[in-house]
């Protein structure tokens, strides 16, 4: 059986890991939190506390990751809504967790966040602009296009031009 646990990338979650994974989501690196509990990354996304036990961030929700001083900060995304199947997203505030025992996480979470990337450009728009960021998702063997306005940006102009963005990458398809 542990043979076959590990096989499955099962054989690394932390004593106590209270979340259930995916029949496919495989264990890539795990760390201890300095607060007590984990954070554990996985194929499909990255395992966090939560005040229910813990939830997995995609990897196409994480809009930056840094490591610092044996911390990594997150900041997330959120869609608060569609517009002709692109998502606009706004981002939440940075949140910080101290890793006692970091391993391999802070490698991981790079490589993943980065490469959910396959292109991303800035456009300036009425009242400032907005970056259009087509990510992968994890999971999912698509790619989804996420538009992130810049505060102040016209919303008006921001729905426009995502639903030509968006009718132009479905159109190159």
């Amino acid at each position: 059986m542990k043979a076959v646990r590990r096989l499955l990338g099962r054989d690394d979650l932390p004593s106590g890991f209270a979340g259930e994974l995916d029949a496919d989501e495989i264990v890539l690196a795990s760390a201890t939190l300095a607060s007590g509990g984990h954070v554990v990354a996985t194929s499909l996304g990255l395992w966090l506390p939560a005040p229910d036990g813990v939830r997995r961030l995609g990897w196409h929700l994480i809009s930056k990751a840094s490591w610092q001083s044996g911390s990594i900060t997150l900041i997330e995304a959120t869609e608060v809504a569609e517009v002709d199947g692109a998502a606009l997203i706004r981002d939440l505030p940075p949140q910080r967790l101290r890793l006692s025992e970091p391993g391999k996480v802070p490698e991981i979470v790079h490589a993943r966040v980065t490469g959910s990337i396959t292109s991303r450009h800035h456009r300036d728009l009425p009242g400032g602009g907005a970056w259009f960021v087509q990510r992968k998702v994890a999971g999912q063997g698509g790619v989804r296009l996420q538009v992130r306005p810049d505060p102040g940006t016209d919303d008006a102009a921001v729905r426009q031009v995502t639903s030509q963005v968006a009718r132009t990458i479905r159109g190159a398809l």
